[in-house]
């Protein structure tokens, strides 16, 4: 009786999810300048300009925070070796919560130009935020317990990864807590951390990247 012939098993390229992602990421930054309406009266046209300040305001906080998931989606993915369903299904949450933004974004700046409602604005805005940190977390845990990361990433890379998604998780929830009762230092706190989240994280390139 001959052999029974192995089917190889299926394992599933992350290439068309990043491709989707980008899409998602593209398409809602777009969408961040469509809600800021020209001013129609153009006899007092620099007026009328000055007057959307809250709005030029959190179209950049806004656009800068959906450039830095970006970046930090791609540090996550380009250590991934193939994707599961879990991975699919997660990552689909996440860029519903991205595509969520431009709508808390224009939420926050008619709040600061009303001057009305801020507290509940930035609370909406920054638990916007905070789920899309959560589910980065959510993500790359699982990543880490299915053995879908690339080996040559290691354990130190893996770790400091995971840190950093975890301090934004707390550094995000502090925002928003603090925005509840003080709004304005709320969004203070929330865009405090852009800079810090746009630099590399240690070990992200593999164990041999650190420092001697």
């Amino acid at each position: 009786m001959p052999p029974k012939r192995e089917i190889p098993r299926l394992t599933r390229g992350s290439g068309r999810l990043l491709t989707f992602s980008d899409g998602v990421f593209a398409i809602a930054v777009t969408l961040l300048v469509l809600e800021i309406q020209p001013p129609h009266d153009f006899e007092h046209l620099v007026q009328g300009l000055r007057a959307l300040w809250p709005s030029y305001l959190a179209y950049t906080l806004s656009f800068l925070l959906i450039g830095q998931v970006w970046v930090n989606h791609h540090v996550m993915f380009d250590r991934v070796r193939h994707v599961d369903r879990g991975v699919l299904f997660l990552n689909t949450l996440l860029l519903m919560v991205i595509a969520f933004l431009p709508f808390s974004t224009s939420l926050l700046a008619d709040a600061l130009r009303a001057e009305q409602g801020l507290r509940a604005a930035v609370v909406v805005y920054g638990g916007t935020l905070w789920t899309a940190a959560a589910l980065f977390n959510i993500i790359w845990a699982h990543l880490r317990r299915a053995g879908l990361l690339d080996p040559g990433l290691g354990p130190c890379g893996a770790r400091a990864i995971g840190r950093r998604f975890l301090l934004a998780l707390v550094w995000i929830g502090s925002g928003v807590l603090v925005g509840a009762f003080a709004p304005i230092a709320g969004v203070v706190i929330i865009a405090g951390f852009l800079p810090t989240y746009y630099l590399p994280i240690r070990g992200e390139y593999g164990e041999d990247d650190r420092a001697p």
